[in-house]
Order: C-alpha cells, then sequence, then structure tokens
C-alpha cells in the first residue's frame, strides 16, 4: 500500500506543480497589464517621432507626445498618435492648456480621441510642473491670472486653498473634465496639492540631484491618501546641463520607481537636438534591460515594496523640501518647524527607505488604518 501512495503522490506533484507555476506566470503577467513604461518626446517632427517608436518598440509600451509644436498640429498628431498606437503603445498628449480658440479642431480632437482609440488614449497631460513652478517662482504657471493668485495671502491654510482652487478652474481643466479625460503631470515639489486640485496622476520626478527616496515617499504618499495612480520620470541630471545620468544610474531610477510601486515609469527626452533627442544608446540599452526586469520580476528578483510607515507633516505646510532652506509656497522663508521636520524626515528615510510614504494631516483623509506606524512632524525620533 505504501507504494501505491507514494505513486499517488508523485501524480498529484506532477499535475498540480505546473499548475501552481502556470497560475504564479499568470499572476505577475495580470499585475504588470497596467504598468506603463516608455519615453517622451520632445521633438517637433513626424520623422523624429516615428524614429524613435521603432528605436524602442520592443520594449516600451507607452509615448508622451510632449511638444507643443505637436500638439497644436493636427495632422502631425495624428500621425504620431496613431503610428505609436500601431506599435502597440498607448499615449498621453502634452497640452500647455487647451487653445479652442486658436486651434478649435484641439476640442474636437479630445472629444473623439477615446473613441477612436479606445483605453490606448489614456489622457491629457495638462500643464507642466505646477508645484515646483509655485515654490520657484511664486505663482503655479506663468501669466497675469496665476500673477494675481497669491496677492495678499494671508498665511498657508490661504495659500494652499488658492493653489487648489486656482489650478483647476481654467477652461482648460473644464473642458477636459467635460469629456471625462484623466489628468496628468509632471512634478518636484507640492504633489499632495496636485492631487487636491484633482490630477489623475502625478509622474515624480527623478533627478536635480534630488533624493529619490524623499520624492518618491511625498509623491506616493500623497497618492495613497488621495487614493491616486503615480509614476515617476527620470529628468536630466542636474540643472545646469540638459543631459540625463548614465545608463547605470537611469537604470537604477526606474527600477527604484518600480519597486516602490509606480504606475508610470517614463525617461524624459528633451532637448531634441540629436537623432533621439537626448537619448544615447547607453541609455536605450538600460530601458531595454529594465523591460526585461520588469515584465520578469519573479527572474530578476526585484522585490515590490510597499508602504508601512508614515510621516506626517502639518496641514497646508507647502513647504518645498528639497533642502532645508527651501521656501514655503514660494511666498515665505522656512519657519521655525523646517529644521525639526527636516531632521526628523532624514532619520525615517534612513530608517525605512522605500517603506516611508510621506503624508500631511488632513481632517478628510482617513490615513491611520493605511500604515502600521505613523510618526507626526514633531515626533522625537531616536
Amino acid at each position: 500500500m505504501s507504494w501505491l501512495l507514494l505513486l499517488t503522490v508523485l501524480l498529484v506533484s506532477a499535475v498540480c506543480f505546473p499548475l501552481i507555476y502556470v497560475h504564479n506566470e499568470n499572476k505577475n503577467e495580470a499585475s504588470n497589464e497596467d504598468f506603463f513604461f516608455g519615453v517622451s518626446f520632445g521633438g517637433d517632427t513626424t520623422s523624429q517621432a516615428k524614429s524613435l517608436i521603432d528605436k524602442v518598440r520592443g520594449y516600451t509600451n507607452f509615448f508622451l507626445i510632449n511638444n507643443w509644436d505637436i500638439s497644436t498640429n493636427e495632422t502631425a498628431l495624428n500621425e504620431i498618435s496613431q503610428y505609436a498606437i500601431d506599435a502597440n503603445m498607448s499615449i498621453i498628449v502634452y497640452f500647455d492648456f487647451i487653445p479652442y480658440q486658436t486651434y478649435p479642431w484641439v476640442q474636437t480632437w479630445l472629444s473623439t480621441a477615446k473613441e477612436r482609440w479606445e483605453n490606448r488614449f489614456l489622457g491629457v497631460y495638462l500643464y507642466d510642473e505646477p508645484g515646483g513652478k509655485q515654490i520657484d517662482t511664486g505663482q503655479w504657471r506663468s501669466g497675469v491670472a496665476a500673477e494675481k493668485v497669491f496677492e495678499n495671502v494671508s498665511d498657508y491654510g490661504d495659500a494652499a486653498n488658492r493653489f487648489v482652487t486656482a489650478v483647476p478652474s481654467g477652461l482648460s481643466w473644464q473642458f477636459a473634465r467635460s469629456k471625462s479625460l484623466p489628468l496628468f503631470t509632471s512634478d518636484y515639489a507640492l504633489y499632495w496639492f496636485d492631487y487636491l486640485a484633482g490630477y489623475d496622476a502625478i509622474f515624480v520626478e527623478l533627478g536635480w540631484n534630488h533624493n529619490r527616496t524623499q520624492h518618491i515617499a511625498l509623491g506616493r504618499g500623497a497618492a495613497n491618501v488621495q487614493d491616486r495612480d503615480w509614476g515617476a520620470i527620470v529628468v536630466w541630471k542636474d540643472g545646469i546641463e540638459p543631459a540625463l545620468g548614465s545608463g547605470a544610474k537611469i537604470l537604477q531610477d526606474m527600477i527604484t520607481a518600480y519597486r516602490a510601486g509606480a504606475k508610470y515609469v517614463i525617461v524624459f527626452n528633451f532637448p531634441y537636438d540629436q537623432p533621439f533627442g537626448i537619448l544615447e544608446e547607453e541609455h536605450f540599452a538600460a530601458m531595454e534591460t529594465f523591460w526585461s526586469m520588469a515584465r520578469s520580476p519573479h527572474q530578476s528578483s526585484i522585490e515590490k515594496v510597499e508602504a508601512e510607515v508614515a510621516f506626517v507633516l502639518p496641514k497646508d505646510y507647502g513647504w518645498g523640501m528639497r533642502t532645508v532652506d527651501d521656501n514655503i509656497w514660494g511666498v515665505w522663508s522656512p519657519d521655525d518647524k523646517a529644521p525639526l521636520i527636516w531632521e526628523n524626515m532624514n532619520k525615517l528615510i534612513q530608517r525605512y527607505g522605500l517603506k516611508l510614504d510621506i503624508i500631511y494631516d488632513d481632517p478628510q483623509f482617513n490615513y491611520e488604518e493605511k500604515y502600521s506606524q505613523i510618526y507626526y512632524w514633531n515626533s522625537t525620533i531616536n
């Protein structure tokens, strides 16, 4: 009887183990179905766009059309969009604003894009870096109207309210929302308030010699608490030379973002003064390597890291947080809270790494159930 029992066990194992393997394979594939990886296109001709698409089509599934000259040229926009979609890519199109008066076709184009390309048209990249511009210039975008938004601002709460009210108040935003178009942008500060303004996803900028873990914690934390998507865009290595880091460096940035749970990972590509913009062969090789790793995480040992710990900032505290001397809302110098927040934040980053989210104290969100450990800005952290 023992040999019969052994034979039964072996037969069951032979049948079940492949099923388990196939199940795990399918689970990994399903987890990547909603992951978008690609490159932004900053060029201004269809031939440049097509060459770039042909170059990366084997290891990307996403194309960000990120040039105003293209998004206001109906023929070029149609041709590039269709070419990317025929290459099995999804697309997002950038608009600094939706110019319904000077380019009346744009509204029709946006109104029918979902119908034409269904889920391959992901939405609109509207405006650019509103939070970062607010911190650095005191206004979230250029223009006379934006200059007046923060006139005679009284305190942090007033500043926060003005920002989250002003960003979605324009006709461009309202038109996009009337057509149920998802809205995206990239940023390097005030992610929390970008989401409060109504963005569906923010691409955290990884570059400029900024602390990657800190900015992911700020961007992902805002998305987690406010139940939105987030992504990362690998940008220039510093603000002096318009160049990316080495292939090895951008590969590490892409892996870090993916491990932290980014739904979108993008490589920025501007200016476009070479055959493929600022992208060189080492960058394409890094992108191909990353794609292979992301599509088979069980083989590449990419371990996803979920947020377990939250660091809670004061309500409406719109501090740039790039350095301890960064300003608040582009209006005020750092106050007496800043040094303690800076010290505690860096202690927690060192202790928890990618397990840390940085969020804001706000009674409209119940964040306590999302994290196993919560530290407030004025906690005593040894």
